[in-house]
Order: structure tokens, then sequence, then C-alpha cells
């Protein structure tokens, strides 16, 4: 038995009302990214990837003890996103080797520019830049051995969609490191719970985490486990006190 019309009418109404708020709920999103779900945290404004000095850093020694957790070693690739200055591109540049390759990438232009002139005037023949966007690193599909993210993924404006098209440029064993400071996403930092979350719904799973003064913060270390989820399908995560999935 059919509605009356007039239901029916009413219905209709109601789904499209409906379809227009979700519509407009996300028109300060970008198009590419408005399939996946909205990351419900603050994200802080982008600073760049440097966490102090340069001289500073290596005197804690932060660049050697991360790239040893991450067994970088001559012949490995690593992106290293977020580049910024270049302090983590220069360094792997040196550890990988002529066998090995960097990919430095950033979302901001001017960086990548200066980036580009301080390779050429050291002579990092290993070294190729790139410019991402907020939502898409744009990385060639099964390239990397280890993908880096420092003291920057706080400022991943859309995670799930970014996390999402990141996951296969990994090479079977890759695997995703980030550096960061376990304080609120608005104050340059990702609490673990959180940064576990994220990466959680789109298919990776924690494999190491550690904690040390030469970080300014933590370690963490992930793997692709499973197959993607479908975008439709990932459940986002929100914090409140504890971190617990929507």
């Amino acid at each position: 038995m059919s509605p009356p019309r007039h239901l029916a009418v009413w219905l209709l109404a109601g789904l499209a009302l409906a379809g227009c708020e979700r519509v407009e709920e996300d028109l300060d999103r970008p198009a590419s990214s408005r399939e996946f779900p909205r990351a419900h945290r603050p994200v802080a404004d982008v600073t760049g990837n440097s966490a102090g000095t340069e001289i500073r850093r290596d005197e804690l020694g932060e660049a050697q003890l991360v790239m040893d957790l991450a067994d970088i070693g001559d012949g490995t690739t690593v992106a290293d996103i977020g580049a910024g200055e270049g302090y983590y591109t220069v360094r792997l540049a040196e550890r990988v080797g002529a066998k090995g390759r960097v990919l430095a990438e950033d979302i901001n232009p001017a960086a990548t520019e200066r980036l580009g002139s301080r390779v050429m005037r050291e002579g990092l023949e290993n070294v190729s830049i790139k410019v991402g966007t907020a939502e898409n690193p744009n990385l060639p599909a099964n390239s990397f051995d280890r993908i880096f993210m420092v003291h920057m993924y706080h400022e991943v404006s859309e995670p799930y969609a970014f996390l999402w098209r990141l996951r296969p440029a990994l090479r079977p064993g890759g695997k995703v490191i980030v550096v960061d400071v376990d304080r609120p996403t608005d104050m340059h930092g990702i609490p673990p719970a959180l940064l576990f979350c994220e990466l959680a719904s789109v298919g990776f799973r924690l494999t190491e985490f550690v904690r040390k003064p030469e970080l300014q913060g933590y370690y963490a270390q992930f793997e692709a486990v499973g197959a993607r989820p479908a975008p439709e399908n990932i459940t986002p995560c929100r914090v409140s006190g504890d971190t617990q999935a929507d």
C-alpha cells in the first residue's frame, strides 16, 4: 500500500532538506575529502616542520635517534612529509646513501622552494621535492620503505582522507613514522591515544612507541594491515578525556 501523496511529498522534502544540510556542513572542506568523515578535533595553524633550531636538535641527537628507531640504512627509500626547511631531509639523504632516495614534500610552495635551494647547495642528488596538499600527499604507489611525519601530523586537517591516500605508497613491510608531542592538537601536538585511533581507523597497526627527551615528544611506528576500508566505512575518532571511536 502506497503512502498518501501528501505524506510522500513531505518525506521527500525532509530528505532533500537533510541532504542540503549535510552539503552545507561540508562546504568548508575540500571537495575531494567530503566522502571521508570529518575529523572531530581542532587543527593547529601550520607553522612549519621545525620543533627547535637544527643545532639544538642535533645536540639532543633527535634525528639520529629517530633514524635508528626507524631502521634507516643504506638504500632505504623515504618520504619526508611536511619537510619544511629540510632538517630531516638532509640527514635522511646522508643516511640512505646513493642507493637510497628521499622524497621531501610540503604543502607550502615557498618552503619547498627554499628546500630546493638547500638541496642544490648541498649537492644532494638522491633527494626529490614536491608540493602536496592538506588532504592528499600524492605519493607514488608502492614506493617507500618509510614515510616520516615529524612534528606535523597534528596540522593535518583531513586525516582520514590523507592517511587513506598515503597508505598505498608503502612497499610491503613499509612503516609510517610519526614524531609528535603529547598535548592537544590546537597546541601543536596530538595525544597518543588519538593518534593511534586515527591511524587504526584507516587500517594501520601500532608496532612501536617510544618516549625520550631527545624527541621533544614521542616516536610512534605503524604498519598497514588488512585492506583499506571504504571511505564511508571509516569510523571517526573523538577525544573527550580518553580517546574513543565516535
